[in-house]
């Protein structure tokens, strides 16, 4: 059961132009608790981690990649810099071997050797311009696999349409940006996506399409189990459900069903297993989402972080881990992504307030 958690850092003021969050708003179990990582992280966006233990983050409307340094280990970065700006919506970052990858709409940029230089960043250089420029869902969140390859989503360029094979859809291709390889097909907007530990089988969350009310369709999470799986879209949503337009003649049995319906319009975003050994047993291994919330349900939904609980391939459960980023119909945060540390702390990057927080476990006393 959520309650009022102890709060660490009751507010700030982000470098976005909104007013300042305060953290007591947020609800969470007893024995967690939740502080601020940084602030003044304008549109923060994906998290990523550098193997020296600067975080990484990107940003949609803002335009540039931050990095974020906590000199002294003690759960709050010091430092905020900006290495990279005046980028197209570099929503998505990805660390592999000393370099920093970032998706901007129709370009994979690579930082080499970031961490030797964030206080001079390098000019960023192009791995590849050759991703569709439309701009609708063309923000990425990308991320290398177990298999050392980029995997990258191109989004549908539309609400509900049929873009052929271009588009909805993820892709993977290699750190040099070539052999380009379809990975899932029938993706609307994945900007979130992870590998199980164990299975090495890819994850991800997948965003419905508006205008069909406000209970239908749900978002997604998804799991690929071979090369180049239908999700279905634009023909079918929610692995049930028909579209009244272009699923004329189609059958919902024809594509691959979510392994769980999230609910209605809470635009599911980042997405990571949780890997690390701090929170109690019920979470080890479970899908941790940042619903970033609807923007024009009659009532909101999503604002707020879960973790979905497997056994396997099997739902366990959906926790409500952290809730309370709207209160009364008024937004107050809006949950983008999330990053297990390796001390098991969990931060969640806050695109409305322009913040990151840490979310840490200590066992209740008795």
């Amino acid at each position: 059961m959520l309650r009022l958690g102890f709060v660490l850092a009751l507010a700030f003021t982000a470098g976005a132009a909104h007013a300042a969050v305060d953290l007591a708003k947020l609800e969470f179990p007893a024995g967690f608790h939740i502080a601020l990582y940084a602030g003044d992280v304008p549109n923060a966006r994906e998290l990523a981690l550098g193997d020296g233990g600067t975080v990484f983050a990107g940003s949609r409307s803002a335009g540039k990649v931050y990095a974020l340094t906590d000199a002294d280990g003690d759960g709050v970065a010091e430092k905020v810099r900006v290495i990279a700006s005046g980028l197209a919506s570099p929503s998505g970052i990805a660390f592999h071997q000393g370099n920093l990858y970032i998706g901007a709409i129709s370009r994979i940029l690579v930082l080499r050797d970031i961490e030797q230089h964030l206080d001079d960043p390098p000019k960023p250089r192009v791995v590849t311009d050759k991703l569709p420029d439309k701009p609708h869902h063309g923000w990425k969140f990308i991320a290398f696999g177990p298999d050392g390859r980029l995997y990258v989503p191109i989004g549908a360029p539309c609400n509900i349409c049929d873009p052929g094979r271009d588009f909805a859809k993820i892709i993977s291709m290699k750190a040099d940006g070539s052999d380009w390889r379809d990975v899932a097909l029938g993706v609307r907007n994945s900007v979130g996506f992870d590998w199980q530990p164990g299975t090495g089988e890819l994850w991800f969350t997948d965003n419905g399409r508006d205008m069909m009310g406000d209970d239908l369709p749900a978002d997604e999470l998804n799991r690929v189990t071979g090369p180049g799986e239908n999700f279905g879209f634009p023909y079918c949503h929610q692995g049930d459900t028909l579209d009244p337009e272009f699923g004329k003649g189609r059958s919902c049995a024809d594509y691959t069903p979510p392994v769980l319906k999230l609910g209605a319009h809470v635009a599911a975003l980042g997405m990571r297993f949780y890997t690390g050994a701090m929170f109690p047993k019920r979470y080890r291994g479970a899908a941790i989402i940042a619903e970033h919330g609807s923007w024009n349900r009659g009532s909101k939904s999503g604002y707020r972080v879960v973790a979905v609980r497997l056994d396997g391939s099997r739902v366990l459960g959906e926790d409500v881990l952290v809730d309370g980023f709207q209160t009364n119909q008024q937004t107050h945060g809006r949950p983008a992504d999330v990053l297990v540390m390796p001390d098991g702390a969990l931060l969640i990057a806050d695109d409305h307030a322009g913040a990151v927080y840490r979310l840490s476990y200590r066992k209740p006393e008795e």
